[in-house]
Parts: structure tokens; C-alpha cells; sequence
């Protein structure tokens, strides 16, 4: 209305109105460009605050440096294809050929300022070939400030080497010098870091985990001879008929009372846990219920048991089982797969025969242990029939015990060093717990053909006499008595048996005797089905003072041995079968019990053990009851076979990320404490 009012006015009144107008346009961009001016002051007033300040100066040091590094990833993020392995180059590549290669910088040797040699090691790390770079190439100047040790990509014209006759190595040698690459450019992928020393000197802890497999090929090595040998074991199973099937079995699973502790995962579920499996055992007995004849896997199983040089927390087992089937046609499959990688992998024929068997009781009795080296003799005798109590009661407290004996053949020995190996060993640490043996230490006797009676003056002449007809002891030998009490075997071994692996070992690294070699592969059979209750194993928690020697889930070998699961359970024979090489336990194996009213007989009746535990079994119950077929099975223990096969005294050294003696992972620094926060998702508190 306003406007419409200037329109109808005289010309002077609007002349005067839009110069009004015009200087409210003015004043309001005055003020507008005032207020930027300000405004921009402002900005700069606080970017000189900011710049000046330490913490603005860090800060600006600190996008510089990330800036950098993000260039410098850029150039590694984007970098050529191999164009060639090593030993392709070797079988293919021409001279004048342009190759990229990828790999490992090694130490760069500088001939002069302008020229440059460095080998490059192929990422398997087992072949290397020589770079040579000089100043006319852009490259040489990046190649000279890379560190050893470094990931490269590299572009070069291949070269015939000077001097080289120009016949090529073999595609697997180690050390290619029948050509060499001239370097064209080059593309960093990482730094090895200076803080890092590398040498063939250096030794590297287990927190450096990743060092000691970079710098020891033998390591490496041993983890790809794993992974063959997992080929062929899968080749031969496989290739069977019927074909064994892989099936992977669950991790989370929950506590049974099988015999060995177990890890527990708890959930955040209140009062609820997985545990983690101590053997894919009730799972793999369950598939045999469900119609799957041959099952195997690479089973992954957990044991919180106390560790030696062969076991670990966790460990992979080559795990099988068979429906409608024996212990013997297991042992006939094993046997199968232990030739095809023994031949395969090792390049060693092992016999068509079957593998020798030896019952636990004559191992125990002949060797001292469940697991023999059967390769070095010594076998153990029992005497204390022939002795004179005298002699009895001056090397045991023991009423009436078994007394048993071996020897150990010096090869050229006189009974003076003997005497003084023997002395040696027994003052050694490592002859401590043979000597504080509280059923009394090893009675020493040096067979000298000089002394009365041959240095054999305790026993008597009649003794003397028939243990010499027994033994048959040479001049030098070492004769050793030891006592223990008259009771049946249990357990993995006597203390005359450890003594005598024990001695066996120190006289080899002595250099009295020679290590022996090849693999004695054999069978132990026939082990008692129940053993004495051990404070030091949980067993399956039952009242009877007996636990099942291997697991509760293993058969009776016989129809007699059925008849005393009620009269006489300690003299039940078990079918579980061991299969042992070289004094090292590579496996053992069962016929189950496929009948749930013969398997509740055994938790209840026979290991008393109470209802609670034994309804945690009551998912394999109902799978038995379901028809199940007769089914056995074996789990070898797969790190210690590699071990074996590769002479290896600790699966550690076939492990690529293996736990310590005390079961921690040093590199990661596991297990971790667990937080406040972590301890109240689970619904647990810990105990003062």
C-alpha cells in the first residue's frame, strides 16, 4: 500500500524516497563489511594464537607426520603383479625379458656410490636372486633408502650373470645365480624397522613370535610339512571304501565328567558355561547314530592338564571313527595312513606286516612304560625271587616287593668309567627323583670280571650266578636293581622304566651309547578298562574308588571280560589299543560301547557315579538307544606325529603360534585378566 501510495505522489516526493531508500541500502552494506572485517581479524587473531602455542605446534608436527605416512602407504596400496614366481623365472624367463618380482630385501652391498647389488628372497623365503641397481636408474636412489629385510615390489630386465656358464639351476635350488635382474623401479610395501636386529646369530624370545619364524626356516618349513602331511592323510581317507566323510564337530560344548579338566566359557547367561571339548568323542559317537559310517576330522581340543614337552592346552587331533567295525579294522586304517606319509613325505618304506603288538602288561613289565622305546634293549627282568633278603632289605623298605632288573651295555667301557657315569648321573639333578624314591633308590652294580664274583659279591653266589645266566652281563656293564611294591600295574610307567629311558638318554649324549635309529612302530593292547582313582586326575567323579583308565565310554574286549564288569571290575580288559613309535604315544583308540543300558551300567553300577553327572550324558544315551550300530575309533595326536616325523623333541617347534610351558601365549600376552566390566557381563565376581 505504501509503494502504491509513493507511485500516485508527485515526482519530487519520489525522488526523495528513493534516495532514502538508497542510503538504507548503503548503511546496511557498510555495516555488513564491517562486521567481515571484524570477523576476519578474529580469525586471524586466533590462527597467530593457535600457531604459536606448543600444543598447536605438536599438533601441526603431528598432521605432517600422518600426512606422510598416508603418502607413503599410498605407494604400497597400489603396486604391480608378480609377473613371475623364482621358479618360474628360472624354467621360463630370457634374458632382456622385463620380470616383476615380489619378496624380501636382503643386506644391500654398495660397490660405490653409483652401483648397488642386493639379493631378494621370494615371499615363500626359500629362493633368492641378485639385484643389481646403478645410479642412472631412478630406482637406485629408493632402493638405497629402503632398510633389509623390507617387503618389495620390483620391475628389472633379466640378466645372464657374468661368469655364469648360462646352464640353469635346478627350480627349487636356494640360491639363484645363473641369472640376475637389473633394476628398472621399485615400489617399498613396508619398512623393516632399525629398532630390529636380524642375523643368523640372533635369537629371538616368544613374545617375537613372528621373528623366530621369519628368521628360522626350519620352523617354516615344519609348518609346510604339516600341511602336506594333512593332504595325504586326507587323500588316504578319503580314497577308502566307503570314503571317510569330514564333518566338523562343535567347539561350544558343555562339561561331561570324561576324565581331563576343561576350559569353560562362561555365557551372559546367568550360571551357564560352554566348556570347550576335551575331544570331538560324544559328538563323533553320536554320528555314528546318525548314518554317517566313516567320520574324520582336524579336530581342534582343549585340556587344562598339567604340560610336558608334548602336550599343549590346546592341540589338533587327526580324528576318526568307523560304524559297524572292530578295533582291528581301525588299526588296519591307521596303519594305511602312517605308511602313505611315512612313503610320501619321508620317502621310507615301512613294513606290509602289521604293526607289532605288545599287551600293557608285558610293556609295563618288560620296559617300565605304556609307551616303550623298544629300540635300545634294556629290558627290564624281574629277580627278587633270586635275591637274598638281605640284599632285598638293603635297597627297599618294602615288605615283600618285586624287585626288577636291567643292564646297560657299555660298548667299549672298563668298569672304572661305568662307575663313573653312573656316579655322575645320579648326582645330578636329574638323578634326584630316583634317589628320593620312597620305595627306595636304584641298587648300582658294575660287572667287573677281575672282582670276586664279578663285582656281583651282594647277591651271593647262587644269585650271582642265576642273574648272570639271565642278564648276561659283559665286562663293563651296568647292572641296576630296583624295588616297588606287589601290586598290579597302573598308571603310564614304573619307576624302574623311567630310570631306564633316563639312563639310556645321558649314555647316549655321553657317547656311551649310540642313538638309535629308524621307527619302531607297535600296538599296545589289552589295558585295563578301570584303574585306581588319581587325586590328581578328576576321572569321572564316581564313589567306587575306580575311574575309567582312558574314558567311560570304551568296551570291554570280550564276552569274559562283559562276565566281570560286576564281580571284578579292576580285571576287565579294555579293547583300547595305543599306537606307539619310539617311546612317544602318537594316538589311541576304542571299541565303544554302543548299548546305552551297558553304558548307564558302567556310569552307575560300576563308577557309582551320581545321577547328576550322569544325566550330563544323557544326549549320548538317547542317541545309543536310537539304534546305534558297533562303532570304534582312534584321534591320533597330530602335533606330536609331525614332531616324530621330523625329529623334533617338542611339538612346539610344529606349532606356528604355540603356548609356553605354563600355558601362556607370550606374544599376545594370554590368558589376560579380566576386567570389572568383563567379569559382570558374565555374572561372575572373583574370590579374595
Amino acid at each position: 500500500m505504501l509503494a502504491a501510495a509513493v507511485r500516485r505522489s508527485s515526482p519530487g516526493l519520489q525522488a526523495v524516497s528513493r534516495r532514502s531508500s538508497y542510503i538504507q541500502i548503503g548503511n546496511f552494506v557498510h555495516r555488513r563489511q564491517l562486521a567481515r572485517e571484524k570477523f576476519q581479524r578474529s580469525i586471524c587473531q586466533r590462527s597467530s594464537q593457535f600457531h604459536s602455542s606448543p600444543f598447536s605446534r605438536q599438533q601441526h608436527q603431528d598432521n605432517e607426520r600422518i600426512t606422510s605416512v598416508l603418502e607413503q602407504y599410498k605407494s604400497s596400496v597400489e603396486f604391480p603383479s608378480a609377473t613371475h614366481s623364482f621358479e618360474h623365472l628360472l624354467r621360463s624367463a630370457n634374458a632382456g625379458d622385463t620380470v616383476v618380482l615380489h619378496g624380501y630385501l636382503g643386506p644391500r652391498a654398495d660397490l660405490s656410490k653409483k652401483l648397488s647389488f642386493v639379493r631378494l628372497t621370494d615371499p615363500t623365503m626359500r629362493q633368492n636372486i641378485q639385484i643389481i641397481s646403478s645410479a642412472k636408474d631412478d630406482a637406485h636412489n629408493k632402493l638405497k633408502s629402503m632398510s633389509a629385510n623390507s617387503p618389495v615390489a620390483i620391475r628389472g630386465t633379466v640378466q645372464t650373470k657374468k661368469g655364469s656358464t648360462g646352464e640353469r639351476e635346478k627350480v627349487d635350488v636356494e640360491k639363484i645365480d645363473s641369472l640376475e635382474i637389473k633394476l628398472v623401479d621399485i615400489w617399498p610395501l613396508n619398512d623393516f624397522s632399525k629398532d630390529i636386529i636380524m642375523t643368523p646369530e640372533t635369537v629371538f624370545s616368544a613374545e617375537q613370535r613372528y621373528l623366530q619364524l621369519r628368521s628360522d626356516r626350519s620352523l617354516r618349513e615344519a609348518l609346510r610339512f604339516r600341511s602336506e602331511a594333512r593332504r595325504v592323510s586326507r587323500e588316504e581317507l578319503e580314497g577308502c571304501s566307503p570314503p571317510f566323510v569330514e564333518v566338523e564337530t562343535p567347539l561350544l560344548f558343555k562339561s561331561t565328567p570324561e576324565g581331563a579338566r576343561e576350559f569353560l566359557v562362561p555365557t551372559r547367561r546367568k550360571g551357564l558355561a560352554y566348556a570347550l571339548p576335551q575331544s570331538p568323542q560324544q559328538y563323533k559317537q553320536i554320528l555314528m547314530a546318525s548314518g554317517i559310517p566313516r567320520y574324520y576330522q582336524f579336530a581342534r581340543c582343549f585340556r587344562d592338564e598339567d604340560l610336558r614337552a608334548d602336550r599343549q592346552p590346546e592341540f589338533t587331533q587327526l580324528d576318526l571313527e568307523m560304524s559297524f567295525a572292530t578295533g582291528e579294522d581301525v588299526m588296519k586304517i591307521i596303519e594305511n595312513v602312517i605308511r602313505r606319509l611315512w612313503s610320501t613325505l619321508l620317502g621310507e618304506t615301512l613294513t606290509q606286516q602289521p604293526f607289532q603288538r605288545l599287551s600293557y602288561q608285558d610293556a609295563m613289565g618288560r620296559f617300565g612304560s605304556d609307551k616303550p622305546d623298544t629300540r635300545f634293549g634294556m629290558e627290564i627282568v624281574r629277580v627278587d625271587y633270586m635275591l637274598p633278603q638281605d640284599l632285598i632289605q638293603k635297597i627297599t623298605p618294602i615288605t615283600n616287593p618285586i624287585v626288577e632288573a636291567f643292564k646297560l651295555s657299555s660298548e667299549e667301557n672298563s668298569p672304572a668309567q661305568t662307575l663313573e657315569f653312573i656316579t655322575r648321573f645320579l648326582d645330578s639333578p636329574a638323578g634326584a627323583e630316583f634317589n628320593q624314591n620312597p620305595d627306595g633308590g636304584p641298587g648300582i652294580f658294575v660287572y667287573d670280571s677281575k672282582r670276586p664274583l664279578c663285582g656281583l659279591m651282594p647277591f651271593g653266589f647262587e644269585a650271582a650266578e642265576r642273574v648272570e645266566e639271565l642278564i648276561e652281563p659283559d665286562h663293563g656293564d651296568l647292572i641296576v636293581l630296583q624295588a616297588r611294591k606287589n601290586v598290579p600295574f597302573s598308571g603310564g610307567s614304573t619307576p624302574i622304566g623311567d630310570l631306564r629311558k633316563a639312563l639310556h638318554w645321558e649314555a647316549v649324549k655321553t657317547g656311551i651309547k649310540e642313538a638309535p635309529s629308524g621307527f619302531d612302530f607297535l600296538w599296545i593292547v589289552d589295558f585295563p578298562l578301570f584303574s585306581p582313582t588319581n587325586e590328581n586326575e578328576p576321572g569321572q567323579g564316581g564313589a567306587a574308588g575306580l575311574a575309567s583308565t582312558h574314558h567311560p565310554f570304551t568296551a570291554p574286549k570280550s564276552a569274559a571280560d562283559v562276565d566281570l564288569l560286576l564281580t571284578d571290575p579292576a580285571a576287565v580288559v579294555a579293547d583300547h589299543y595305543d599306537l606307539v613309535v619310539n617311546g612317544v604315544e602318537l594316538g589311541g583308540g576304542s571299541r565303544r560301547i554302543h548299548d546305552a543300558r551297558v553304558q548307564e551300567i558302567v556310569f552307575k553300577d560300576i563308577l557309582q557315579m551320581p545321577d547328576s553327572r550322569v544325566s550330563e550324558f544323557s544326549h549320548l544315551l538317547e542317541a545309543l538307544k536310537a539304534g546305534c550300530p558297533p562303532h570304534a575309533g582312534i584321534a591320533l595326536g597330530f602335533d606330536r606325529l609331525i614332531a616324530v616325523m621330523l625329529g623334533k623333541e617338542s611339538v612346539r617347534d610344529v606349532i606356528a603360534f604355540p603356548k609356553t610351558g605354563k600355558g601362556e601365549d607370550a606374544m599376545v600376552s594370554s590368558p589376560g585378566k579380566m576386567s570389572e566390566e568383563a567379569l559382570a557381563t558374565y555374572h561372575l565376581h572373583l574370590r579374595d
